[in-house]
């Protein structure tokens, strides 16, 4: 049975390939709502503690990650866990398997871009190695529309956990009246 609520202690945070070539290539929109849904998922992680794993998809051709994802991660400092892959699926990275075990969570926050691609791929592998993997829908990107929807699609039937940014800040603090609530709620209005 799928475990829908998300537990910080159990929970990790991958960011997935927003990288300033693919970044260039994507809608302008989504592509703002993406960074800005990344990076409150960020602070969300700073505040309670989860581990922060981020990918770069050959990162010779594809560029480094943009500039909001660094900033927004620049807070964690070394403990965000970075590795560069050529494996569209983070899971088939070499270099996974170390910080995985290091991270050590058996759930994962699941974000970045391409949906239909990296992400899809990334988070079918987890699912079937039996992590509940949350999925925000406001944090995913693809080039085009349509193959986001089927990324998200895909996510789904494999057994994801379909969700928004505001849905896992809100899971995961838990109850209103803290610090925490109060600083992530300026971040999502």
């Amino acid at each position: 049975m799928i475990e829908l609520a998300l537990v910080p202690a159990r929970t990790a945070l991958l960011v997935v390939d927003v990288q300033e070539r693919l970044a260039a290539v994507m809608p302008e929109e989504g592509l703002a709502r993406a960074e800005r849904n990344i990076g409150i998922l960020a602070e969300l992680a700073r505040r309670t503690n989860m581990p922060v794993v981020l990918s770069e998809q050959y990162p010779r051709g594809l560029g480094p990650t943009t500039r909001p994802i660094l900033d927004a991660l620049a807070p964690l400092g070394s403990t965000v866990h970075r590795l560069e892959k050529i494996d569209f699926s983070v899971c088939d990275a070499p270099a996974f398997a170390e910080v995985r075990a290091r991270v050590d969570r058996p759930d994962w926050i699941v974000c970045g871009m391409e949906a239909h691609i990296c992400v899809y791929q990334t988070v079918r592998r987890m699912v079937a190695e039996g992590a509940n993997v949350h999925v925000p829908v406001d944090a995913v990107i693809s080039r085009i529309p349509d193959n986001r929807r089927v990324g998200i699609d895909l996510m789904r039937t494999a057994g994801a956990i379909i969700s928004s940014t505001e849905t896992i800040v809100f899971d995961a603090l838990g109850c209103a009246g803290t610090d925490d609530f109060k600083a992530m709620s300026k971040l999502v209005r």
